[in-house]
C-alpha cells in the first residue's frame, strides 16, 4: 500500500485483503455495498499484490473502481469512471487493488476572506478615483456596465458557453448572464439588474436567482429587474439633466437616451489600470485558483507511468480541476510532448508518448472568475521503476530552473520588467555555453548578438488575474529588440501585481534552422552538440508570484524540483 489513506479506506482494505476464500462469511456483502457511502463507492489506490477473494460480479484481475473525488489523496493512476457496485450474487477471485482519486468529501481549504462577498464597491470606489484622477467629473455622473448576454451557438437553440465580461464582474462580482449595473459617483450606490423572471424559462431551468438572493450575494445596494434600467437610467436624467455624465465601455445602449452623450473614452483605461494591483480578496482567489492547479499538475505526474497519449494526461488534469470545484480552464491547456513541447501554444494535445523523453504542460483551473497560469516539464522515460530525465533534459531543465531563481533574486516592486528578462538570457547564454551548445564568444558577444533569442524566443512573462494574460503591461507595438519584441510588461513593476515568471529553452527546428544557415548561426551554435537536444522539445517552468514591496509571494506550490518530480511519478512521494 502507497500512501496514507482515510481510516475507512484502510478498513476497506483490510476487509478484502484480509478475506479467507469463497467459503468466507465475510463475502456475502451487504446490499448496501454499492451505497456512496461504502468503501466500494470510493476510488482510492493500493495494491497488495495478492489474489484474494472480493463480493463483486466482475471478472478476475478487474480493480474495485468507483469516483468520489478529493485534493487530499493524489491519484496514482488515471481515474475509472464512477462505478457503484450491485449487491453480491457470488464471489469472485480478483487482484486486491483500489484505485483512489481525489473527491469533493475533502474540499481544498480556502481563505476565510472567501467567505465573505466579492468586494465590488471597493473596486467601483477605486475606478472612480481614478477617474477623477484623470478626468473631470460631474456631480451627476454614473457608471453604466452591461453584462456578457446569453449568444445561442450558430444554427443550434443550445448557448454558447458563458463567460463573464471581466470589467463587469470587477464591478460587480456577478457572474449571471444578461445583467446590467449602475454605479453613481457621487452617492457610491451600486444597483445590479438582473433578467425579469420568464415562467417558461422556469419550467425548463428551474428559478433563477431572485432580487433577495442577489442582495445576500453580491456586494451591491440594490437589485431591481432588467426592465427597470430604462427608467433608472430617466431618473437619473430627470435630477439633473444637463450635468449628467455616464461612463460606459462599449457603444451606448438603447436604454440611455439619444441626447445623453456617454464618456466612451475614459472607463476602460480606469478599469484596466485598476485592475492591475490586486486586493487580499483577488490574492485569495489567485491563490486558490493555484492550490487546484498544483493539485492537477501533481495528478498528470502520477498518471504518466499509465498514460500513452498526451490526451490522457489533459483528460487527468481537467478532471481533478472540476472534482475540486473548479470546472472552467483559464485557457486552454498545453500537453506537448517531445517536439511538441517547442511550439510555443501548442494545441493539439492528441499525440503518442511512445518514444518521448518529456511533456511541458501548461495548464490552470479558473476559479471564480480568476486565473492561474502553471507550466511544468515533465520526464516521460520509464526507468528503474519510476520517471527519469535522461542526461540532455536534466541540463535543460536545471538550466531553465537557474534562470527562474535568478529572476527571482531580483523581484520586487520598482524593478523594471526589461532587467528582469534581460537577466534570464544572461542566465541561458551562461548555461547553454557550458553545454556547449553555444560556443564562439563571450558571454556579452553573445548576448549582443542576440542568439538566445533563437533558444528564448518569448517574454518572461505577464500580468494576471481575471485574464491569462491580464490587462496592463504597457506592450510597445514597433519593437525592433528581438530580445524585448515579445515583452507583455513593459516598465516597473507595481507593489501588488501578480505576474508569471516563466522563462524556457526550446529546441524549435522552425526557429533555429534557418539562424543556423546564418553567420550567426555558424559562429555561435555547435550543431554537433545541438543535435543531441532536438528531443529534448522545450522546457518551461512557470509560477505565479503578487509582487511585494520587498520581494513577492509565490502562490505557486506545484513541483518542480528534479528529484521530487521522479519520486512522485515512481510512487515514492
Amino acid at each position: 500500500m502507497t500512501g496514507t489513506f482515510p481510516v475507512n479506506v484502510q478498513a476497506g482494505i483490510a476487509k478484502i485483503s484480509g478475506t479467507n476464500g469463497p467459503a468466507s462469511t465475510n463475502q456475502q456483502a451487504p446490499a448496501a455495498a454499492g451505497a456512496a457511502q461504502g468503501e466500494y463507492a470510493v476510488t482510492y489506490t493500493a495494491q497488495t499484490g495478492l489474489i484474494k477473494y472480493a463480493p463483486m460480479q466482475i471478472p478476475p484481475g478487474t480493480k474495485i473502481t468507483a469516483q468520489r473525488a478529493t485534493a487530499r489523496y493524489p491519484t496514482s493512476s488515471v481515474p475509472i469512471a464512477k462505478t457503484f457496485l450491485p449487491t453480491p450474487k457470488q464471489t469472485t477471485t480478483m487482484t486486491a487493488s483500489l484505485t483512489f482519486s481525489p473527491a469533493q468529501s475533502r474540499p481544498f481549504q480556502q481563505d476565510p476572506i472567501l467567505q465573505g462577498k466579492y468586494p465590488a464597491k471597493a473596486h467601483c470606489a477605486k475606478v472612480a478615483d481614478y477617474l477623477r484622477s484623470k478626468t473631470k467629473v460631474s456631480t451627476n455622473a454614473a457608471i453604466y456596465l452591461e453584462g456578457q448576454k446569453t449568444i445561442l451557438i450558430e444554427d443550434n437553440d443550445e448557448p454558447r458557453p458563458f463567460r463573464q465580461r471581466r470589467p463587469f464582474f470587477y464591478l460587480s462580482g456577478c457572474s449571471l448572464p444578461d445583467c446590467h449595473l449602475i454605479y453613481q459617483l457621487s452617492t457610491s450606490t451600486l444597483t445590479l439588474f438582473i433578467p425579469d423572471l420568464n415562467p417558461d424559462s422556469v419550467i425548463w431551468s428551474g428559478l433563477p436567482l431572485m432580487s433577495d438572493g442577489a442582495l445576500k450575494t453580491y456586494d451591491i445596494d440594490a437589485c431591481l429587474p432588467c426592465s427597470a434600467l430604462a427608467s433608472h437610467l430617466e431618473s437619473l436624467a430627470k435630477n439633473d439633466r444637463s450635468n449628467l455624465q455616464i461612463y460606459v465601455l462599449n457603444p451606448p445602449p438603447d436604454a440611455i437616451q439619444p441626447d445623453i452623450s456617454p464618456d466612451q473614452e475614459h472607463l476602460r483605461p480606469a478599469i484596466d489600470e485598476c485592475r492591475v494591483t490586486k486586493d487580499a480578496y483577488e490574492l485569495a482567489l489567485l491563490r486558490h485558483a493555484n492550490t487546484i492547479s498544483t493539485a492537477a499538475h501533481t495528478a498528470v505526474l502520477r498518471a504518466i507511468p499509465h498514460a500513452t497519449n498526451e490526451q490522457d494526461l489533459e483528460a487527468t488534469f481537467i478532471a481533478t480541476c472540476i472534482s475540486a470545484g473548479a470546472k472552467h480552464q483559464a485557457y486552454h491547456g498545453i500537453f506537448g510532448s517531445g517536439e511538441n513541447a517547442a511550439t510555443l501554444h501548442y494545441q493539439h494535445n492528441d499525440q503518442p508518448l511512445a518514444g518521448r523523453r518529456n511533456v511541458l504542460v501548461d495548464a490552470g483551473a479558473e476559479w471564480s472568475c480568476y486565473c492561474s497560469d502553471v507550466t511544468r516539464t515533465f520526464p516521460l522515460l520509464l526507468r528503474d521503476g519510476g520517471g527519469r530525465f535522461d542526461p540532455e533534459s536534466r541540463a535543460i531543465y536545471a538550466l531553465v530552473l537557474r534562470m527562474q531563481d535568478a529572476v527571482f533574486r531580483l523581484l520586487k516592486a520598482g524593478v523594471a520588467w526589461e532587467d528582469l528578462h534581460i537577466r534570464a538570457h544572461e542566465v541561458a547564454v551562461e548555461g547553454l555555453l557550458e553545454l556547449g551548445i553555444l560556443r564562439g564568444g563571450t558571454a556579452e558577444e553573445l548576448m549582443e548578438s542576440r542568439i538566445s533569442v533563437a533558444f528564448f524566443p518569448h517574454g518572461l512573462g505577464h500580468f494576471l488575474g481575471m485574464d491569462t494574460h491580464d490587462v496592463g503591461g504597457s506592450t510597445r507595438a514597433g519593437e525592433q529588440d528581438g530580445m524585448l519584441k515579445y515583452l507583455r510588461i513593459r516598465g516597473v513593476i507595481p507593489e501588488g501585481a501578480v505576474v508569471t515568471v516563466e522563462p524556457g529553452v526550446y529546441f524549435c527546428r522552425f526557429i533555429l534552422e534557418p539562424v543556423l544557415k546564418g553567420e550567426r548561426g555558424r559562429r555561435f551554435v555547435d550543431e554537433g552538440v545541438l543535435e543531441r537536444y532536438w528531443g529534448v522539445g522545450g522546457v518551461r517552468i512557470e509560477d505565479d508570484v503578487a509582487v511585494t514591496k520587498d520581494g513577492y509571494e509565490n502562490l505557486t506550490t506545484a513541483p518542480k524540483g528534479i528529484e521530487e518530480m521522479e519520486a512522485i511519478i515512481a510512487g515514492r512521494s
